[in-house]
């Protein structure tokens, strides 16, 4: 088994990252597989400087370790994907000499326009395949690359997730043709992850409940590129008291929401991981080692429950 961990380096470990990244690697732990730490620096604009630096120490400070990462090295590196644009390039190379990649001129304003259903994945409007014809491309335009979606059964994935159960999703009905390389040159999360994945031989991915839309486009990519995906199991996202994320800044919490700053307010990693082992099904939410949380992860399995709200008044 070959689990990873793959934060953005766009600001401090948060409580929500913490959770998927304990969860991560407990599933690795518990059956004596690799865990591997993966820095998705894709987008340089918003990279923080300093963040991969705080994100690993953190992790560390809570007792989490892996076995491959930008720090220790490993057989399937670089482990930055900032370092990683020639794997992409070869992916992107593969899929136009099978003829499943094409130049996209659309704006998004004309995608919303052309588009026959409201909503994506994303959060944007599905794409109707308008730029398959060449006649509909606007010369002088820089293109976007999006990946020619099958048609019919073989546009649908169906995978039992680990923690949500069956899922089922008709890509070309729920995306259509999706960006694989961006406009401004940017490879596309989907198709970095996807690579990544395959090359690194990462058996199961182990993640929050708000990237589960991506799964199939993610499982249909990773077979169209002639790989086999791993497996998916999505924790709940943690919610702050009164609903909201706590991937933002929550400013309900006189503490703040990142562990950096739970950790420069006293809290030690045993208190924050009790709580966040709770949240697995794990224990009372009293403090607990790494070493306790694993072995009763490994007597009971995670049992995670969500959306995870995390009791009122605890970081204040």
């Amino acid at each position: 088994m070959r689990g990873r961990f793959a934060p953005s380096p766009t600001g401090d470990l948060h409580l929500g990252g913490a959770f998927a990244a304990l969860a991560a690697w407990l599933r690795v732990r518990a059956l004596g597989g690799v865990f591997v730490l993966r820095v998705e620096d894709l987008d340089p604009p918003r990279v923080v400087p300093g963040a991969e630096g705080r994100i690993l120490a953190d992790l560390g400070w809570l007792g989490l370790d892996w076995d491959e990462g930008p720090d220790v090295g490993g057989a399937f590196g670089p482990y930055r994907q900032s370092e990683r644009h020639d794997l992409y390039d070869a992916a992107l190379l593969r899929l136009e000499e099978a003829g499943n990649l094409y130049p996209c001129t659309c704006s998004r304003t004309e995608i919303a326009r052309i588009a026959s259903a409201p909503h994506a994945g994303e959060g944007g409007p599905v794409y109707p395949g308008w730029c398959r014809d060449p006649a509909n491309r606007k010369a002088g335009r820089v293109p976007a690359l999006r990946l020619r979606i099958p048609e019919g059964p073989e546009a649908v994935v169906s995978f039992v997730d680990g923690f949500e159960g069956p899922v089922t999703e008709d890509v070309a009905a729920a995306v259509g043709d999706f960006v694989l390389k961006r406009v401004d040159g940017l490879y596309a999360y989907q198709l970095a992850v996807v690579v990544d994945d395959l090359a690194m031989g990462i058996t199961e991915v182990v993640r929050g409940a708000d990237l589960l839309d991506s799964a199939a486009r993610q499982i249909l990519l990773a077979r169209m590129l002639g790989g086999t995906p791993p497996a998916f199991a999505h924790v709940p996202l943690v919610l702050g008291p009164d609903g909201e994320r706590l991937a933002k800044r929550h400013q309900s919490f006189v503490k703040g929401t990142t562990v950096a700053e739970l950790r420069a307010a006293g809290l030690g990693a045993q208190e924050i991981l009790g709580v966040l082992a709770k949240g697995l099904g794990l224990g009372e939410g009293t403090p607990l080692t790494v070493g306790q949380v694993l072995e009763l992860a490994r007597r009971e399995g995670l049992r995670p429950r969500g959306p995870w709200v995390m009791p009122e008044g605890w970081l204040r």
